[in-house]
Order: structure tokens, then sequence, then C-alpha cells
């Protein structure tokens, strides 16, 4: 029997670990040290990931590794606890500065691009898998950001609804990040309450002793809140809704991006034709993929919710439109809507046009 290969720098499980690894390791140095080691992990999240980009060190296509649970289930489980161990680490750094006040905003930008683009991309992989266990994992930590009602806005709507102006996480061709934002928040919240509470019908199946989700979403938060105050005080508190507040602002320019300006057609009987690779955008660069598990991948996914991120696909069939750039550089650029449109407009379908 041949040995087991050992992983090297050129397989996935590596390169995945690799780059959850890094963001983490300077994260726990900024809130440690503080000063430049907060700079630093600023500018890993900010910059260098989109250097390493540009550079194409990683190479597009079919990332692999599906096979191995080491990547697939060990990975987002080790991810979903840093998160937890990262959660009292920013407060204890950012209510106790020490560093100055750059070296302090430094810090709370990199926890707070952390929180929403790491931590979403791994709490949105757990909240799709059918072991309970993993779902709820992935959904403790919306409700930690105090977000929790995207674990059902998202399965339940988002994903049924894409592209249509039935789903309120689908910009509109025009809109800016802006309006989608004041428009998107509570427009989940409200479509995922009423759709959690169409599902409890009893005619629906609806098990006895069973509470609506919200409850636990709501519940959560406040008890996460009422932990941190217990712990850091009201400076505590506050700085946990500021991150939270940075955090989700990332996750709604996720979806603001990732569909902006693409409908589906609608067919004679007025439903719409089934969701297609044509019906979101992806982004092709590879390194940054590794760090948000492949959610730049996002027509793959949303093909086929019930693939590991090691599965997805970039641009299935040929058929998804891509990023002029990687998903956080699209992500800065829908910050100012005249170049967002500049830039994105033109790559949209002509105007009263859909792509079937």
């Amino acid at each position: 029997m041949q040995p087991e290969p050992v992983p090297s720098a050129r397989t996935p499980l590596a390169r995945f670990w690799a780059a959850s690894a890094v963001p983490v390791v300077l994260l726990i140095l900024a809130a440690i040290f503080g000063g430049w080691f907060g700079l630093a992990a600023f500018a890993w999240m900010a910059g260098v990931i989109l250097l390493l980009d540009e550079a194409e060190i990683i190479p597009r296509g079919i990332m692999g590794g599906a096979e191995d649970a080491r990547l697939t289930l060990w990975l987002p489980v080790a991810l979903g606890g840093a998160h937890v161990l990262m959660i009292p680490l920013a407060l204890w750094s950012l209510t106790n500065p020490g560093g100055g006040f750059w070296g302090w905003l430094a810090t709370f930008l990199a926890f707070g691009l952390w929180f929403g683009q790491v931590s979403n991309a791994n709490a949105h992989e757990l909240i799709h898998r059918r072991d309970r266990r993993l779902f709820r994992l992935g959904m403790w930590i919306y409700i930690s950001m105090l977000f929790g009602h995207h674990t059902s806005a998202h399965r339940r709507v988002h994903h049924r609804f894409v592209a249509t102006p039935d789903d309120p996480n689908s910009a509109e061709r025009g809109e800016s990040f802006y309006a989608f934002a004041l428009r998107a928040w509570p427009g989940a919240f409200r479509a995922g309450y009423e759709m959690e509470r169409f599902l409890m019908r009893p005619r629906l199946g609806r098990k006895a002793g069973r509470i609506n989700p919200y409850a636990i979403y709501i519940g959560g938060a406040a008890a996460v809140l009422i932990a941190i105050g217990a712990i850091f005080g009201l400076a505590g508190v506050l700085v946990w809704i500021a991150l939270s507040a940075h955090a989700q602002s990332q996750i709604l320019l996720s979806d603001y991006v990732q569909h902006y300006g693409l409908r589906r057609a609608i067919r004679p009987d007025g439903t719409p034709v089934p969701v297609g690779p044509e019906h979101s955008w992806d982004a092709p660069q590879g390194f940054s993929g590794l760090g948000l598990l492949n959610a730049n991948r996002h027509a793959s996914h949303h093909l086929r919710p019930d693939l590991s991120f090691a599965e997805l696909e970039l641009s299935p069939g040929g058929k998804a439109p891509l990023l002029p750039h990687s998903l956080p550089v699209m992500a800065t650029i829908a910050l100012f809507p005249r170049l967002w449109r500049r830039i994105m407009d033109r790559r949209l379908p002509p105007e009263g046009q859909v792509r079937p």
C-alpha cells in the first residue's frame, strides 16, 4: 500500500489553510500589540490580498479538494472556532487601546473586514450544510454579528427569488449601494420572517414545539450584547455594535456586487425562468477566493447550493458574467456610485433586455 501523500504548498488543502491562517495570526498580533501590527492586519485584508490576486499566484479553474474532510469539514469548523475566539479578543483590544488612534482604527477596520468577509463566507458555507450541527454553527456566527435573520432570508428568500424584484438582496440596474443597503436590510429581515411564519403553518407539517427561528435570532443577539456588556461594559457593547455594523456592510456589499443589474426573464405565465449561471457575477481571482472559501464562484453556488466550497466551478459552462476585478475590489468600488456605474452598467444587457 502506498503511503498517503503529505500535503504540499500546491495542494488545495495547504492553500486554503494557509490563506485562512495568515489573517488570523495578524489579527491576534494586532489585538495584543496594536500599532504597526494593526496596520499590517489591515494592509493584508485591504491590500496585500489584492496584489496577490493581480500577480495570479493561484491559478483559475476548479480548486479541487472536495474529497478531503480536512478541508471541507475541519476548515469551516476551525474558522467557526476562530470567530468565537476573535470576538473577546477584538473587544479586549479595542476597549483597551494603547497603540494610538491610527493603530486602533486600523485594528478596528481589519477585524470588521475579517468578520464581514471571512466569517461571513464561512457562516454562509455552514448554513447550507445538511448536518444540523454545522448549520447551527453558521447560524450562531450570524447571530453573534447581530445578523441572525440572514440565516432565513438567504436560504428561504434569496435563493428562491434571486434576480427578481421579489428578492430584497438583488440590486437593480442603476441602484447605488447606499440605496440598496437601506432597502435590503429591512426588506430581507421582513421577507425572511414572513417566509418562516408561512412555513410554520400546521398544514405544512409544523413540528410540535417548534418556534419561529426569529425568536432565536433576536433573543440570541440580545444575549450576546448582554454578555458583552457584563464583561466589557458599555464601551464593549458600543464597539461590538459598530464592528457588527461594519461586518454587515461587507455582507450587503457582497450581495450587491454579486447580482447587480441581473434579472431573470419572465415567462408567459408570469413566473421567472429558472436560475441560471447568467444571473450571478463571478470573480475569477484565485487568492482572494481562498480566503473567501470560493464565495467569488457565486453562479455555481446558486445552481447547486448543496455543493461544498471546494466543488464550486468558475462561470459554469462559461455562462456566468465575470467581474472585471476581484470581489473585495469591486465591493470597494461600489462605495463610489458614479465610478461603479461607469464600470458595470456597460457590462449589463442592453436596457429593456434580460438575459434568458
